[in-house]
Order: structure tokens, then C-alpha cells, then sequence
């Protein structure tokens, strides 16, 4: 039967942190694992008023076909918001996509062939990894410093004829560090010089609790880039609504295509919703919320790791986001240490699927988002006991 697959789905993997959540639904299990939001600051009442003023008012058109860029209201909001954080952007140079990931799709579609070299960060985030796999291409991998990329590495790349660079700049998956505004000038600045297209995904940038917010590296490159977003993060993943922000109309346009191809248009009815709830509340004040709890459960996570790890492990301090990276000594395996940390009824993800290259086996990245303060001091202190007893 291997025969009648195209050649290309061989080199694509199902999704590892997918597969470790199927592992960690045993209720007893504290997990780390999943890079899931919380889902008690879900606006669930909200949603629920949106959604019923929703079917009220336009109710059978709602329901109807519509158009692939995307509910013209809600690409209007997303600008807005975007002018409110300093940036100008045009409504028309948004397309709402079915989540970020699909973002990630449709450009692997409209910019990438077999062999073409694209940059990424090193460790990178496991869904583009999966998503450009599929159209076969070179990964060049560029380390990742407590503040952004080794630009000698990065312009090395740029100058060996990478087509595209892909960056999660704010708060990043899997490794939770933060480029400094140096970095993203820098990096700006590199991608015009070789003329190299800048994918910048940002689905984190609002979930910043320390330190002060920093314009995107889309708003220093002079060369239109492409800027990913989504309302995942901030209001409900279950909507699947993200979108892209692509200024060059022949780019914009190739992406609705690919698009259209795909899907033809992300859900109406969950876009009229997301309109209808962004009109009648106040979600800088949700946003204010999350970022509350989220910048206690980072705090608290931070503390626990000191009180109950080995000193050998050290970890990144994220200023925002939802996860942070460990790294134990060299030569330690963190899929062998998982193994044993579902003994002792913890989980969390190995390193090395966020390596095209093989590399970050002592690594493991864990997620503070989706536990409460007491869980992730049990689950800190299991996990502590495991790392413990594997060093020896």
C-alpha cells in the first residue's frame, strides 16, 4: 500500500506533542505537556451572548458561503488593534485564516519548492516544522541566544540563498525567549539586505507580563514581509481564527488562492461570532486578565523549578507567553526522562522534535499556562524528584 502515498508524506511525522497528549489523559497526570491555554479564562458567557445575537440578528447568513479574505467587519477590528499597539496596517491586506496553522500552509503552498532553503530557529516551533516538511524543503537552522538569533549564523544563511525565514519573535515556542529591540532592527535589516521574505508569527505578542511591549520585526523591514496573528491565544482556540497580514497585493493574492484551494473561507459563523463578541466587550481588559494569571503561574513555576530542581538544569525566564525551556547536561536524554517522569504521574515535552537537526536531546519544554498554582507545584516537585533520580 506504501506505494500509493505521494512521495512527500514520508517525510512527514504525525504531530509529537499530539501523540503525548494521548499519553497524559489520565486525570492523575500533571501535564506540562500541551501548549494549552486556560481554558478558566475561557469568556464562555460572552461568547455565549455573541453567539445568540449572532443567529437573532443575521442568523441565515451566518450560515452562508462568503468570501475567502474574510468577514470585512472583523478585518476592520484587527486593524484597529494593530493601530492601537503602533502599527498601521490595511484592512484589505488581511486574510482571516482557520487558525495560524493554516497560515503556515498556505504560505509553505505559494512559496516553497522541493529543495528551497528556509530558516528557522533553532529549537523552532514544532507545527511549522510539520507544515513546511510536507513540500520538502532545506531547513537551515539558526541558533536561538537569550535574545534572539546568532545574527552571524543568520546572515551566513541568508547569504547560502535561503528563500524565506520563519520567527516567532515575541515570548517563542518552544523556548520562551524574546528578541531585544537590537535584534529585531537587525533582523530587519538582514532580510531587506538579501531580500529574503520574513514570515513573523506572533500568536504571543499580548501575552506579555513583565518587561516593556516592543514593536514587531514586521514594522522595521522596509520589504513587505508577512505578519501571522491569531485570536487562539486571547479569546478561544476552539474558533480556529487567525489571519495574515501580507501589504504586496501579488503576495496577498497568491494567499487567497492557496486558500481557496484549501477551504474557500474560514467559518462564517465562527467569524460573525468573533465580530460580534470583539464589538460588545472589552477584550483588552480579557487580555489583562490572562496575562494576570499567566504572569503568576510563570512566577510560580519559576520559583518551584528553584526550590525543586537539580542545579545542573537551568532554564529561560519568559517576560510573557505560556512556556519556558530546560536544559539539563549534555549527554542526558529527556525522552528517556519522560518515561520516567509518567511513572511518577508528570509530563512535559522532550526537546528534540523542536530539532530538524537531531540535536536537543537534553532539553524539554514546559508549559505553565494550563495549571494552577498548587498543580504546578506538585507536578514542579514530582518532576524535580524524577530529574533527581535520572542524574544519578
Amino acid at each position: 500500500m506504501s506505494d500509493k502515498y505521494a512521495r512527500r508524506m514520508g517525510t512527514v511525522h504525525r504531530s509529537f506533542i499530539r501523540e503525548i497528549l494521548k499519553v497524559t489523559a489520565d486525570p492523575e497526570i500533571i501535564s506540562f505537556a500541551g501548549g494549552l491555554p486556560n481554558p478558566e479564562l475561557f469568556p464562555v458567557a460572552a461568547m455565549n451572548a455573541a453567539s445568540r445575537a449572532v443567529f437573532e440578528d443575521i442568523g441565515a447568513s451566518a450560515l452562508q458561503y462568503s468570501t475567502t479574505e474574510g468577514d470585512a467587519g472583523l478585518r476592520a477590528i484587527i486593524a484597529k488593534r494593530y493601530l492601537e499597539r503602533g502599527l498601521t496596517v490595511d484592512p484589505d491586506a488581511i486574510l482571516v485564516t482557520t487558525g495560524s496553522q493554516q497560515i503556515l500552509d498556505i504560505c509553505a503552498k505559494v512559496f516553497l519548492d522541493k529543495g528551497d532553503k528556509v530558516v528557522i530557529e533553532r529549537p523552532g516551533y514544532l507545527g511549522a516544522i510539520q507544515a513546511f516538511s510536507i513540500f520538502e524543503p532545506e531547513f537551515v537552522t539558526v541558533s536561538l541566544e537569550d535574545d534572539g538569533p546568532n545574527l552571524v549564523e543568520l546572515e551566513a544563511a541568508f547569504k547560502d540563498g535561503a528563500k524565506c525565514f520563519y520567527a516567532v519573535p515575541n515570548f517563542q515556542n518552544p523556548s520562551g525567549v524574546s528578541y531585544s529591540l537590537e535584534k529585531r532592527k537587525a533582523v530587519a535589516a538582514l532580510t531587506d539586505k538579501y531580500d529574503v521574505l520574513f514570515v513573523e508569527d506572533d500568536p504571543y505578542g499580548e501575552l506579555r507580563f513583565l518587561g516593556e511591549h516592543l514593536p514587531s520585526v514586521y514594522a522595521f523591514c522596509k520589504k513587505p514581509g508577512i505578519l501571522c496573528g491569531s485570536f487562539s491565544k486571547i479569546a478561544a482556540p476552539g474558533f480556529r481564527i487567525g489571519w495574515v497580514v501580507a501589504p504586496d497585493k501579488g503576495v496577498y493574492d497568491k494567499l487567497v488562492i492557496a486558500k481557496q484551494a484549501a477551504d474557500l473561507h474560514t467559518s462564517t459563523v465562527s467569524q460573525a461570532i468573533m465580530r460580534r463578541y470583539l464589538e460588545t466587550n472589552d477584550i483588552e481588559a480579557h487580555v489583562a486578565l490572562i496575562k494576570e494569571r499567566y504572569g503568576r503561574q510563570r512566577e510560580c513555576m519559576v520559583e518551584m523549578i528553584g526550590r525543586y530542581f537539580p542545579d545542573e538544569v537551568t532554564i529561560t525566564k519568559p517576560e510573557g507567553g505560556m512556556f519556558l525551556w530546560a536544559t539539563m547536561p549534555e549527554g542526558c536524554s529527556s525522552m528517556d526522562l519522560f518515561d520516567m517522569a509518567i511513572k511518577d504521574k508528570v509530563a512535559f515535552v522532550p526537546g528534540r522534535p523542536f530539532y530538524v537537526d537531531g540535536s536537543g536531546e537534553n532539553t524539554l519544554r514546559l508549559n505553565f499556562s494550563n495549571s494552577d498554582e498548587a498543580r504546578i507545584e506538585e507536578g514542579i516537585k514530582r518532576l524535580g524528584k524524577s530529574i533527581g533520580s535520572f542524574l544519578k
